[in-house]
């Protein structure tokens, strides 16, 4: 039975059969294959679309053909591009036709979109640089600049901030767009000080030191050049019996005694100098705060006399060390030489003192001249005077309290003056 089924099976493994085929030949375009092929990495490496400001990231050729083979012309990188069309050539790589009927390979790495990339609220304050532009929006190739009412050195509020691929750009309302290039997140007038110093102020005979006292930032024209100091040697013999009314070794209301010998130890100003008080001793008690306003208001000799002898022991070697601490350097009151700079560090310690003589410092017989004849803050102040010598140490109460320290050498009151008042009026 088994033989006779296979015996009838050879005709059909003889017999030919026909196949019916249902498939047919699809003709697909340039950009069908692309996108079908297209993988994550072509897609991060090629545009899919027009870019929006379509700049070279590098110099590239230009060609006639989609193929890219026949090299039309050369373009330098930065050169905005002219993009009419995007489309796949036949080894399906994207190609851009340029409107000169040129054509470049479709790449990121040749071509960037130069848009902001991003942008975000925000409220900061900062300081504008010396020569900040302003741009109409963040900058990108072909952002316009705009002229505005802004000036170097000045504080702006920020409302915006935006990265471009030139960089980080932050809005001023009503003014328009400036890089982070041009800002300074600290307040950087002191180099417009500085700029003003060395134009005007140049001069052998000026000694200028500026510091502004909530940066630590300073400017100066000669700063460490020693004259002869005159009365601003006092501002030591003032630091010092501060200190000791703070530490309690002494009280405002105790009294000393002008007996001849105040004037007389050896580094005892000449009596017969500036100060109300009497010039030869009078045997009377005088309370150390009534003193302290005589050699603060009046620049008193005999007054300071009294406190170096009394309260400094004539200047004796701890008072040397102390002073020396907070001068930067070593004071001889004998000789009292020392630059504007040493004078100013000595204001500086009296200001962070914090005491009265600040109050007797601000009111003085000598307010209607140099540094704070013109200002209209408070101005805590200590005036030097001697042969050719003029000189003026002062704390100006700006928004930010600065130190401005003057010292001259043949000049006058009305230069002193000058100087201050083109200073106050940056840092004011």
């Amino acid at each position: 039975m088994k033989k006779l089924f296979a015996v009838m099976l050879i005709p059909f493994f003889l017999t030919s059969l026909s196949v019916v085929s249902t498939e047919k030949t699809i003709a697909l375009t340039n950009e069908e294959k692309y996108q079908l092929t297209s993988n994550v990495v072509a897609e991060t490496t090629y545009f899919d679309s027009i870019p929006t400001n379509p700049i070279l990231a590098q110099d590239s050729s230009t060609y006639k053909d989609t193929a890219l083979t026949t090299v039309s012309d050369t373009l330098l990188a930065g050169d905005t591009l002219s993009i009419v069309d995007l489309t796949i050539n036949d080894s399906a790589i994207p190609v851009f036709e340029l409107s000169d009927g040129s054509y470049i390979e479709a790449s990121r790495q040749f071509i960037y979109d130069d848009v902001v990339i991003s942008q975000e609220n925000i409220s900061k304050e900062y300081w504008l640089e010396d020569g900040f532009k302003v741009y109409q929006a963040p900058y990108v190739t072909g952002t316009k600049e705009v002229k505005t009412d802004l000036t170097s050195y000045s504080e702006v509020t920020v409302t915006q901030k935006a990265t471009t691929y030139h960089g980080t750009y932050y809005k001023v309302d009503g003014k328009g767009w400036i890089s982070e290039d041009d800002l300074s997140a600290t307040d950087n007038r002191m180099e417009k000080v500085q700029q003003v110093l060395n134009q005007k102020y140049n001069k052998s005979n000026y000694s200028i030191y500026v510091k502004q006292l909530s940066t630590q930032t300073t400017a100066g024209i000669n700063a460490d050049t020693v004259m002869y100091s005159a009365s601003v040697a006092k501002l030591a013999t003032l630091y010092y019996v501060e200190e000791k009314l703070q530490d309690g070794t002494i009280s405002a209301n105790d009294t000393l005694k002008y007996v001849d010998t105040v004037n007389s130890f050896a580094k005892a100003y000449d009596p017969s100098g500036s100060g109300k008080i009497s010039k030869t001793a009078d045997n009377k008690e005088y309370t150390i705060d009534d003193l302290l306003k005589a050699v603060a208001q009046n620049s008193d000799n005999v007054a300071t006399n009294i406190l170096g002898y009394y309260v400094a022991n004539q200047y004796d070697d701890d008072f040397n060390s102390e002073i020396s601490t907070i001068a930067g350097t070593d004071i001889d009151m004998k000789a009292r030489n020392m630059s504007s700079k040493t004078a100013a560090n000595l204001m500086e310690a009296i200001y962070n003192q914090d005491g009265d003589i600040i109050s007797y410092l601000s009111s003085t017989a000598f307010d209607t001249t140099r540094i704070s004849r013109d200002i209209d803050v408070q101005v805590a102040h200590k005036i030097g005077d001697a042969y050719d010598y003029k000189h003026d140490v002062a704390i100006i109460y700006a928004d930010e309290p600065f130190i401005l320290s003057i010292f001259t050498n043949n000049a006058s009151y009305d230069d002193i003056s000058n100087i201050a008042n083109d200073v106050y009026a940056i840092l004011k």
